[in-house]
């Protein structure tokens, strides 16, 4: 654990980690049982709590859903960013929300299943900490009423991020990097749906296109990494799935916050997968 707090602190942030072996059970943490605010990683209790009730007969994943260009949240990416009508499946809307983080893909699917069916299912699977409190388009709603007139600008001003509800887990979405790792490992282990769901549950989760975070400690062909960031002012977090040629399956969330307020802080990106890449070598030599 050393290392690893070493690692957080040469980056500039502070850290909470934990990974567990899937598969045995082992695991290790820092900070593990810490609140801390979600931002889009509370996408995967979503599309979770979205395969579930799929699975439980409760929601036909291929039904088309007309989306029109005034229902959209901002956001950067994904059907935020397009002008015209769209038509998609929920599976499909689904897949946007993990490969881009889309959130109005994401809204879409809040819509569809309400927050209390995910408070619920994360309930039901025994994730007593981990509790969504609004919808992406109120989450950006939250961060324009306290940024104030100055508009985006403003969020990189310390005053401006000391003041923004979204950052603190008693006002927002929140979890703790134990009860994150345990919902994937719940999810590998078909213990959220099995079958045909929990193969698609899986094969969504693996389409995220950033390689900047956790995947950047595992350079490797015969590595798969499956995970799922989140990013708002000062915090830069990813939770995943680590799978190696061997079999072993490594479940790891990496929850930060920086010291600095700007917007490009490449050195907390990168300590994501230093961090998770030091953890999961650990629980692998324990395990030899």
């Amino acid at each position: 654990m050393a290392r690893i707090k070493d690692a957080f602190a040469d980056a500039g942030v502070t850290g909470l980690l934990h990974a567990r072996d899937i598969d045995s059970g082992a695991e290790l943490g820092t900070g593990a049982d810490t609140l801390m605010s979600t931002a889009s990683v509370h996408k995967v209790c979503l599309v979770s709590t979205v395969f579930r009730e799929a699975a439980q007969g409760r929601l036909e994943l291929t039904r088309q859903v007309e989306v029109a260009p005034e229902r959209r949240t901002k956001g950067p990416t994904g059907l935020a960013v397009m002008l015209d009508p769209a038509r998609l499946s929920l599976r499909d809307l689904a897949a946007q929300t993990v490969a881009v983080s889309d959130n109005t893909a994401a809204d879409v699917l809040w819509d569809e299943v309400g927050l209390e069916t995910v408070n619920r299912t994360m309930a039901e699977l025994g994730l007593t900490r981990t509790r969504a409190v609004h919808s992406m388009r109120d989450l950006v709603a939250s961060m324009v009423a306290d940024a104030g007139p100055a508009g985006p600008a403003a969020l990189v001003e310390p005053a401006t991020v000391a003041r923004l509800r979204v950052l603190d887990p008693a006002h927002t979405n929140h979890s703790t990097a134990r009860e994150l790792t345990a919902l994937l490992a719940a999810v590998w282990r078909d213990e959220v749906c099995g079958g045909e769901h929990g193969e698609l549950l899986r094969r969504v989760l693996g389409l995220q296109t950033w390689s900047h975070r956790l995947a950047s400690g595992f350079p490797f062909d015969d590595v798969q990494v499956s995970g799922k960031t989140g990013t708002l002012p000062t915090l830069r977090h990813e939770v995943g799935v680590v799978g190696y040629p061997d079999g072993g399956r490594y479940a790891v969330a990496v929850l930060t916050r920086s010291a600095s307020t700007a917007i490009t802080l490449p050195a907390a990106d990168a300590v994501i997968g230093t961090a998770a890449r030091i953890a999961v070598d650990a629980l692998r030599a324990g395990v030899r």
